[in-house]
């Protein structure tokens, strides 16, 4: 067995210790690297903070090796990327997150941490209304150098994949089971369309793990955590789609939501995230575009010279020279560079705004015409 071969067994049997979940993998990993668990001590295990006596016997007792060299042997045989937190093609976003998934088993060309991450996801029984927004949507963002992520499942999901694969997207598909299938079984061929354009299949199950029930929600972390942003299209106000959201706003990350008719219950849980704010309304792709910084930073001389024939007051001189330092800046951050008081900036602001100077963002983010 080789050194390389050798360190994955370890880092394969971290995953299957009893007691011990990506939390706690996380924590035993900032004190010992992956085989060092395994030969640490007990009395030095059930010290570690949020380990403690009872998941030091589980991993002192663990011998169950075999499992990870069947693994390791599947992993083989059909050339799966198995990607460790410390691999340096493992998704950075994801380790923002305090449940990161100690290892990924992926299949794929498409790189996990491209410079823009979109997750698109919505009800497993779509209208044709969600149909017409995600195909315009991805076939929108296509100009804007996106990776599509979504759960591989009906509706949504599988519609977001599709648009990809005819706009030429690369696009991954996070799945609530191991890499030996396809659930549902009738996206088996939309799975082999995504890996051959460029996609890829994620998950962080071993072989032969069911798409039991409870494996959804911790599929839904990933996509939440290895994303920039995460779309809702449509959905009701329960399902897989609202859990999503959730998880995102709990990682800091920015969720847009598409709005429906108020009398269609498959846009009430998409009409209540832009309620609560818990998400941006989101009409098209730009509004994303905006929101996120990317638009194109290249502006005509003719846009970047406008304010030179307005009478800009000192304030508003001010305001300008905070919002010229980058794409967009927040209301937070403008009131504490400006060194203004926030009723001076508010009224700068909209004096900027009425003449076309600058523009308002999502999010209370301003930025330059």
């Amino acid at each position: 067995m080789t050194d390389m071969t050798n360190e994955l067994l370890y880092q394969v049997a971290l995953t299957l210790i009893p007691n011990i979940g990506p939390v706690q993998a996380k924590i035993l990993l900032q004190h010992c690297e992956a085989e060092e668990i395994f030969h640490a001590k007990k009395h030095f295990l059930e010290k570690i903070e949020g380990i403690g006596p009872v998941r030091a016997a589980s991993i002192t007792s663990f011998n169950d090796f075999c499992k990870a060299e069947e693994e390791i042997k599947f992993i083989e045989k059909y050339k799966i990327k198995p990607l460790f937190l410390s691999d340096v093609a493992y998704p950075k976003r994801l380790l923002t997150c305090y449940d990161s998934p100690t290892l990924l088993y992926y299949k794929g060309e498409a790189d996990l941490n491209s410079s823009r991450m979109i997750a698109i996801i919505g009800t497993r029984s779509n209208t044709d209304y969600a149909k017409h927004i995600t195909d315009k949507l991805v076939k929108e963002l296509a100009e804007h150098n996106v990776t599509i992520v979504s759960g591989l499942a009906f509706g949504v999901d599988a519609l977001a994949h599709k648009a990809s694969v005819k706009n030429n997207v690369p696009t991954i598909g996070v799945l609530a089971h191991g890499l030996d299938q396809i659930y549902p079984s009738e996206h088996s061929s939309l799975a082999k369309d995504m890996i051959k354009s460029g996609g890829g299949l994620l998950t962080e199950f071993r072989n032969k793990t069911k798409p039991d029930k409870h494996n959804f929600p911790s599929r839904n972390r990933i996509v939440a955590g290895m994303c920039d942003a995460t779309i809702v299209v449509e959905t009701s106000l329960k399902g897989g789609s609202m859990i999503t959201a959730e998880l995102a706003n709990g990682y800091n990350k920015d969720v847009f939501a598409c709005p429906g008719k108020i009398t269609d219950s498959k846009s009430t849980g998409c009409n209540l995230l832009i309620k609560h704010n818990k998400a941006s309304l989101l009409s098209e792709a730009q509004d994303l575009i905006l929101a996120m910084g990317w638009a194109d930073t290249k502006k005509t001389k003719n846009k970047r010279q406008k304010e030179l024939f307005i009478e800009l007051t000192t304030e508003e001189k001010i305001i300008l020279a905070v919002l010229g330092e980058k794409e967009s800046v927040h209301i937070d951050e403008i009131n504490i560079k400006s060194g203004l008081n926030s009723s001076a900036v508010a009224a700068a602001i909209l004096n900027l705004e009425l003449q076309n100077v600058i523009v308002s963002l999502p999010g209370k983010l301003y930025k330059l015409e």
